[in-house]
Protein backbone atom coordinates (compact mmCIF):
# COMPACT_ATOMS: atom_id res chain seq x y z
CA UNK A 1 0.00 0.00 0.00
CA UNK A 2 1.52 2.75 -0.78
CA UNK A 3 1.21 6.20 1.37
CA UNK A 4 -0.97 9.59 -0.04
CA UNK A 5 1.42 12.58 -1.39
CA UNK A 6 2.34 14.84 1.66
CA UNK A 7 -0.24 17.65 1.72
CA UNK A 8 0.82 20.81 -0.37
CA UNK A 9 2.23 24.00 1.53
CA UNK A 10 -0.52 26.46 2.81
CA UNK A 11 0.49 28.40 0.20
CA UNK A 12 0.09 27.16 -2.97
CA UNK A 13 -4.22 27.73 -2.11
CA UNK A 14 -3.67 31.38 -1.29
CA UNK A 15 -0.92 31.41 -4.75
CA UNK A 16 -3.07 30.03 -6.79
CA UNK A 17 -6.06 32.34 -5.98
CA UNK A 18 -3.58 35.40 -6.36
CA UNK A 19 -2.49 34.18 -10.10
CA UNK A 20 -6.26 34.82 -10.83
CA UNK A 21 -6.35 38.09 -9.18
CA UNK A 22 -3.15 38.71 -10.95
CA UNK A 23 -5.11 37.69 -13.93
CA UNK A 24 -7.67 39.82 -13.72
CA UNK A 25 -5.95 42.69 -13.36
CA UNK A 26 -3.88 42.22 -16.94
CA UNK A 27 -7.57 42.12 -18.29
CA UNK A 28 -8.47 45.33 -16.37
CA UNK A 29 -5.45 47.41 -17.19
CA UNK A 30 -5.36 45.91 -21.07
CA UNK A 31 -8.96 47.67 -20.82
CA UNK A 32 -7.78 50.81 -19.32
CA UNK A 33 -9.12 50.94 -16.19
CA UNK A 34 -6.84 51.86 -13.90
CA UNK A 35 -8.63 51.55 -10.67
CA UNK A 36 -9.83 48.01 -11.37
CA UNK A 37 -6.64 47.30 -12.30
CA UNK A 38 -5.45 48.49 -9.07
CA UNK A 39 -7.66 46.60 -7.03
CA UNK A 40 -6.83 43.28 -8.22
CA UNK A 41 -2.98 44.29 -8.36
CA UNK A 42 -3.54 44.81 -4.22
CA UNK A 43 -5.21 41.99 -4.20
CA UNK A 44 -3.25 39.64 -5.57
CA UNK A 45 -0.39 41.37 -3.47
CA UNK A 46 -2.04 40.24 -0.29
CA UNK A 47 -2.88 36.81 -1.21
CA UNK A 48 0.84 36.53 -1.75
CA UNK A 49 2.11 38.09 0.88
CA UNK A 50 -1.07 36.17 3.24
CA UNK A 51 0.26 32.73 1.59
CA UNK A 52 4.24 33.22 2.23
CA UNK A 53 3.68 34.59 5.64
CA UNK A 54 1.16 31.26 6.77
CA UNK A 55 3.93 28.87 5.08
CA UNK A 56 6.04 30.29 8.00
CA UNK A 57 3.24 30.01 10.95
CA UNK A 58 1.92 33.55 10.95
CA UNK A 59 -1.74 33.60 11.85
CA UNK A 60 -4.28 34.17 9.93
CA UNK A 61 -5.73 37.81 9.99
CA UNK A 62 -8.53 39.88 7.97
CA UNK A 63 -6.67 42.97 7.06
CA UNK A 64 -6.16 44.46 3.43
CA UNK A 65 -3.16 46.47 4.34
CA UNK A 66 -0.41 45.97 2.92
CA UNK A 67 2.14 47.74 4.98
CA UNK A 68 1.18 45.22 8.32
CA UNK A 69 1.25 42.12 6.09
CA UNK A 70 4.57 43.30 5.31
CA UNK A 71 5.63 44.31 8.64
CA UNK A 72 5.36 40.51 9.66
CA UNK A 73 6.72 39.70 6.51
CA UNK A 74 9.99 41.86 7.55
CA UNK A 75 10.36 40.30 10.99
CA UNK A 76 11.18 36.91 8.39
CA UNK A 77 13.32 38.57 6.13
CA UNK A 78 14.10 42.00 6.56
CA UNK A 79 15.43 42.83 3.32
CA UNK A 80 11.81 42.91 2.14
CA UNK A 81 11.68 46.02 4.14
CA UNK A 82 12.76 47.69 0.54
CA UNK A 83 8.98 47.19 -1.05
CA UNK A 84 7.68 49.58 1.99
CA UNK A 85 6.74 52.66 -0.64
CA UNK A 86 5.30 49.89 -2.83
CA UNK A 87 3.02 48.36 -0.15
CA UNK A 88 1.72 51.35 1.25
CA UNK A 89 1.08 53.00 -2.37
CA UNK A 90 -0.91 49.99 -3.89
CA UNK A 91 -2.91 49.59 -0.28
CA UNK A 92 -4.43 52.85 -0.67
CA UNK A 93 -5.96 51.57 -5.07
CA UNK A 94 -8.13 48.84 -2.46
CA UNK A 95 -9.65 52.29 -0.59
CA UNK A 96 -9.93 54.34 -3.67
CA UNK A 97 -12.78 52.09 -5.18
CA UNK A 98 -14.51 50.67 -2.21
CA UNK A 99 -15.20 53.41 -0.23
CA UNK A 100 -17.64 55.88 -1.54
CA UNK A 101 -15.85 59.25 -1.00
CA UNK A 102 -12.25 58.13 -1.01
CA UNK A 103 -12.53 58.28 -4.90
CA UNK A 104 -10.14 60.63 -6.20
CA UNK A 105 -10.00 59.49 -9.61
CA UNK A 106 -7.52 56.19 -8.71
CA UNK A 107 -4.34 55.17 -10.40
CA UNK A 108 -4.11 55.50 -14.57
CA UNK A 109 -2.61 52.70 -16.32
CA UNK A 110 0.95 54.13 -16.37
CA UNK A 111 1.01 53.82 -12.81
CA UNK A 112 -0.04 50.37 -12.40
CA UNK A 113 2.33 49.50 -15.51
CA UNK A 114 5.13 51.52 -13.10
CA UNK A 115 3.75 49.39 -9.98
CA UNK A 116 3.46 46.04 -11.37
CA UNK A 117 7.50 46.04 -12.36
CA UNK A 118 7.80 46.62 -8.26
CA UNK A 119 5.12 44.12 -7.58
CA UNK A 120 7.02 41.10 -9.73
CA UNK A 121 10.15 41.47 -7.89
CA UNK A 122 8.42 41.97 -4.39
CA UNK A 123 6.87 38.29 -5.56
CA UNK A 124 10.24 36.32 -6.78
CA UNK A 125 11.24 37.96 -3.17
CA UNK A 126 8.59 35.61 -1.62
CA UNK A 127 8.24 32.84 -3.79
CA UNK A 128 11.21 32.55 -6.47
CA UNK A 129 9.92 29.82 -8.69
CA UNK A 130 6.06 32.05 -9.03
CA UNK A 131 5.84 31.90 -12.68
CA UNK A 132 4.68 35.35 -13.96
CA UNK A 133 3.28 36.52 -17.10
Amino acid sequence: MTSPPPPAPVSQSWRRVARRDWRRLHLLLDAGDGPGAGIFLQQALEKYLKGYLLERGWSLRKTHELDRLLDAAVAVDASLAAFRPLCERVSGYYLVERYPGADDGGPDAAQIRFDLEETKRLIVALFPDEPLA
